[in-house]
């Protein structure tokens, strides 16, 4: 899964989610549960200390007495962790009572500390039991006397509060795994959803690698309807980039019978006046044909740029070229030898390849004295915008070229031997196409001794 892609912007939000907002939903849930879980402790100590205070005070004496059992049967377990304790407080009669959880041991009065009562008159307290139990004290200050005689008693009942933690605990840890299963499901989920959501664009994408592989010419095949817009987009811009180049082929070829008609007439006209001015207007006339034929060819060029689905198979090229060369210089016994891949294709039209070979291999032909080699490799380049590249090269045994001799044989119009027929336009029509194609043309000193001339073009 890449950084940049859109499989990972989905995930990422939802790994995000899963790593921020449920932590934070579990924090809140469990806040709202340890709020709740203290709240009902103490509703139960509130009414433990309601029905302490009214089973003492019930026999019609004005002091307290031993409460009846109040439902807890752990007032009657030494140290448990859950103790009543009635204070007389002042000069009011009678004696302290405790439960017989708390044995000889007594708790300390809240109200001696200072501290407010709530609205229901119940000071709250915590504090250390006798078995050093956390404890949660809950304290009223009762009159059982009137108020012209009162007597005050501190009722107290306090409770473990590790009954309270122990739920508050044994909560989370089903919060905890509960929760990160669930992130990790909707991370699952997502990354399934991604697969399965973005599957018609990786089929988008292998029909348009088909196109560009000339293996198809159209998107076809049913797309979801948010996808179907930019496939009928892509098909019309397709057909578009098509009819755009035939009309440029169209324009090319009227003008080449527009210009050329008119050049051969002048030539023949003054071919067999032997004046000065005629031999001018004639090698003037020659420039301008070879002028024509170069501009015309760049222009070819330009149309054929960018081509969608133009794929060439290179092995045929490469041999009718070299069958061609053969019988056309067999009285040199000239030895044309063709190493080409079977599985080597080039990503552009059959006679842009047929014209940098073609000129290349030619121009070998012109200059080997014995042999020339037409080699090619298809090999992967990563900084490249095409990744597969055709790695061509035309060798011959010829004498070769300088460093300086080979930067400027690559100009246009410019001819190192006069003594060898051409216009001086073949090496930069190649540098030209293959620049066209985003692709490089240079030359080198060859290992058979001669030049070598090197193309680099994108392969399918």
């Amino acid at each position: 899964m890449k950084l940049n892609s859109l499989a990972f912007r989905l995930f990422r939000t939802a790994a995000v989610w899963a790593v921020l907002v449920l932590p934070l939903a579990g924090l809140a849930i469990d806040w709202v549960h340890t709020r709740d879980t203290y709240q009902s402790f103490d509703a139960r100590l509130s009414q433990l200390l309601t029905l302490n205070i009214a089973f003492s005070t019930d026999r019609g004496e004005p002091e307290p007495g031993i409460p009846r059992n109040v439902g807890e049967p752990l007032f009657e377990l030494a140290h448990s962790g859950w103790y009543w304790q009635i204070t007389p407080l002042g000069n009011s009669p009678g004696k302290r009572l405790i439960s017989t959880s708390l044995a000889s041991e007594s708790l300390a009065l809240p109200s001696k500390l200072g501290l407010a009562p709530d609205r229901y008159n119940i000071i709250w307290y915590d504090t250390r039991g006798p078995a050093g139990e956390p404890l949660r004290i809950a304290e009223t200050i009762y009159n059982s006397g009137d108020d012209e005689n009162p007597h005050f008693y501190s009722f107290i009942v306090a409770g473990n509060l590790e009954f309270a933690e122990t739920r508050v605990r044994d909560f989370r840890v089903p919060l905890v795994f509960s929760l990160a299963l669930a992130g990790l499901g909707l991370v699952l989920s997502t990354f399934l959803q991604v697969r399965y959501g973005l599957q018609p664009l990786r089929r988008v994408e292998r029909r348009l690698s088909a196109i560009r592989s000339g293996e198809a010419e159209r998107l076809e095949g049913r797309v979801p309807a948010e996808i179907e817009p930019l496939q009928t987009e892509l098909n019309a811009l397709i057909q578009s980039n098509q009819d755009i180049i035939e009309r440029a082929r169209t324009q090319v070829g009227n003008l080449a019978h527009a210009l050329k008609t008119p050049l051969a007439v002048i030539t023949n006209e003054i071919r067999d006046d032997a004046s000065p001015g005629a031999r001018k207007v004639a090698e003037q006339a020659e420039i301008m044909r070879d002028q024509v034929a170069y501009y015309l060819d760049r222009a070819r060029m330009i149309a054929h740029v960018d081509v969608i689905g133009r794929v060439t198979e290179v092995r045929p090229v490469a041999d009718a070229i070299g069958r061609a060369l053969g019988r056309i210089n067999r009285d040199r016994n000239l030895k044309i030898v063709v190493d080409c891949p079977d599985d080597a294709r080039f990503q552009g039209e059959r006679q842009d390849l047929e014209e940098m070979l073609g000129n290349l291999a030619d121009n070998a032909c012109k200059w080997a004295r014995s042999r020339v080699a037409i080699t090619v490799a298809v090999e992967i380049a990563k900084e490249e915008r095409h990744p597969r590249r055709l790695r061509i090269s035309v060798d011959d045994d010829g004498p070769g070229l300088t460093a300086e001799q080979r930067a400027q044989g690559i100009k246009r119009g410019r001819r190192l031997d006069e003594s060898k027929p051409g216009s001086g336009l073949g090496h930069s029509i190649v540098a030209d196409l293959a620049q066209s194609y985003r692709g490089h043309f240079r030359l080198e000193a060859a290992a058979l001794g001669g030049l070598s001339a090197q193309l680099d073009l994108p392969a399918a």
